[in-house]
């Protein structure tokens, strides 16, 4: 069974870290603004306003730094402050075992989804693919708000996923699917194979989404991950959006979707709002799922946080 994290309540503290790309002291120190704002305590990571190239920090400093806030009993959320790249760096560095000890709300998107898949793979706890610091702001659609405290805050079970109005959920195969969710964006999924982390999809629904790559390039991942087998492995797939992806060759990511995933014949839905999009679905990594595609429907069957006692 999977394990659910202590739910966030108002006046808890969440703990802040730079993970992977660094992020302006000045956007940081903004965004930390509206979370304070919002009623909760903040603690701050050691090297959250480093840089080191493309890096905020060492992968050593930035895995200490991450090992620190599930140690820390007053910290109930990891906050990340972006993605990026590098978060793939730190994991060789963390002690699973302390983090099965210490479960903790695990939220964020971009390259924050290698983080989150190899926790549910080897520790098999609930992280969310949803809001990061850099989305604390004013100008953040309130459905994102929404979206991620109903997934952070509260047990209703089952509990459909939705899309914002007037952004429709679209059926590509038909079918009826019940398992855990896994991926998240596609450029880290695939920086995975070959590795002590490559993210396993055998009997889980897989999804995936992008931000500005070529149509082209898209394909490139998409085929490596089928001759990796990751689409044969799974139950159903969930194709989130594919944020200003330009068309390339006359080929669009509703092309490529068509082409590639279609044709493999397993439940296929598309269009959900998702990651690096402007409206962004709370998706809980690690619980199970029920992909309806005949009926338009994604259902969380199981709370996704718990008691804190």
């Amino acid at each position: 069974m999977a394990i659910r994290p202590p739910a966030l309540q108002m006046g808890d503290t969440i703990g802040v870290v730079t993970l992977g790309s660094p992020l302006p002291a000045n956007i940081i120190n903004e965004r930390l603004n509206t979370v304070r704002n919002m009623g909760f305590n903040v603690v701050l990571g050691e090297h959250v306003y480093d840089q080191n190239g493309f890096l905020a920090g060492t992968d050593v400093e930035r895995a200490a730094d991450l090992m620190r806030m599930f140690e820390n009993e007053d910290v109930k959320l990891i906050l990340p402050t972006r993605g990026g790249v590098g978060v793939a760096g730190i994991l060789p560095y963390l002690d699973f075992e302390v983090i099965r000890r210490h479960p903790k709300i695990v939220t964020g998107y971009s390259d924050i989804t290698v983080l989150q898949n190899v926790l549910t793979q080897y520790v098999n706890l609930i992280t969310f693919d949803s809001l990061m610091l850099i989305d604390f702001q004013l100008e953040t659609p309130i459905y994102n708000f929404n979206q991620f405290f109903t997934a952070t805050s509260t047990f209703t079970s089952p509990r459909q996923i939705q899309n914002p109005p007037g952004i429709p959920l679209v059926s590509k195969v038909p079918g009826n699917v019940i398992g855990p969710v896994v991926g998240g964006n596609l450029t880290s999924f695939v920086d995975t194979l070959g590795t002590p982390f490559e993210i396993d999809t055998r009997g889980k629904i897989l999804l995936l989404e992008e931000t500005h790559e070529p149509i082209n390039t898209v394909y490139r991942y998409m085929n490596q991950l089928k001759l990796a087998g990751k689409f044969h492995d799974c139950i159903g797939i969930i194709m989130g959006q594919c944020t200003e992806c330009p068309i390339a060759y006359g080929q669009s990511y509703e092309d490529l979707i068509n082409e590639l995933i279609v044709p493999l014949g397993k439940p296929l839905m598309t269009n959900l709002a998702t990651a690096h999009g402007r409206y962004k679905a709370a998706i809980p990594i690690g619980a199970r799922v029920h992909l309806n595609t005949m009926n338009q429907t994604i259902t969380v069957m199981e709370p996704t946080v718990s008691y804190t006692g």
